[in-house]
């Protein structure tokens, strides 16, 4: 994870903030979407959606619902993992419809859905700007109207139409130039938010338990490495790649574990 210093609209957790501004995530929607959008409610606390005890979930990014009932969400993708976001956006569909269906709905009154990823890289190696899907018939090009759309921004897109504030907000991402006031906006939310220091604390204690959770399971990778490929603890760090200097750290938690 980033330093709170360094951290920029594209990262995660400024992303999140900065899309809770109500007036700045309905425009960046309605401007997608290209149509009205009166009132969202976000899923605060239910960005987490599980629908099972012994099943963690998936996590949304930015989730809301429209008030003719659209669900809608919004996803930073930052590591280039183009191979695996098809397959991604069909998991987040399922849990969307799963979760609606879990609470008692019908599959009849399943509501429209649409999930966004902007992303930092090109998803299809195509140079577009953006990429909308929708389920169609490959024999008669007409469209299934089952209600789901996939779409997704590629920052780094040379050639497509794009809402011109949009295009900045992209621009705005991939070289934190300011043109516009849809851009103006969010530029100035991210400033808001990186003086904001109650929020700086509440990331720095995200920073330090992902970072405990990232030495556990190292510890525990190093463990099972050792009872399973019978090594030493030496060998089982080397195996891993975790540097010299860290090694004294990890023989000694270790070690003390008996």
């Amino acid at each position: 994870m980033k330093s709170w210093e360094e951290l920029e609209i594209e990262d995660d957790f400024l992303f999140q903030k900065v899309m809770e501004n109500e007036e700045i995530c309905k425009t960046f929607l309605e401007k997608t979407l290209k149509r009205k959008i009166n009132k969202i409610r976000y899923y605060r606390g239910e960005q987490t959606v599980s629908l099972s005890p012994i099943n963690k979930g998936v996590r949304f990014d930015v989730a809301v619902e429209t008030a003719d009932g659209a669900i809608i969400d919004v996803e930073m993708q930052t590591s280039d993992i183009s191979k695996w976001l098809p397959k991604r956006t069909r998991y987040y569909q399922a849990m969307i419809d799963l979760n609606k269906l879990a609470k008692g709905s019908k599959y009849q009154n399943l509501p429209e859905s649409y999930i966004i990823f902007v992303c930092t890289f090109d998803p299809f190696a195509l140079s577009r700007k953006i990429y909308t899907f929708t389920n169609q018939c490959r024999e008669e090009n007409f469209d299934l109207n089952d209600g789901s759309t996939k779409i997704f921004y590629n920052t780094i897109g040379t050639f497509g139409e794009l809402d011109e504030d949009i295009e900045n907000f992209l621009n705005y991402i991939k070289t934190k130039s300011v043109k516009g006031d849809f851009t103006r906006k969010v530029a100035e939310e991210v400033e808001k938010l990186k003086a904001h220091d109650a929020l700086k604390l509440e990331y720095m204690s995200l920073f330090a338990r992902m970072t405990d959770e990232r030495e556990a399971e190292k510890i525990n990778s190093i463990r099972n490495i050792m009872k399973n490929l019978n090594l030493t603890l030496e060998k089982a760090m080397e195996a891993l790649g975790i540097p010299k200097n860290e090694q004294p750290m990890y023989r000694e938690t270790i070690l003390s574990m008996g």
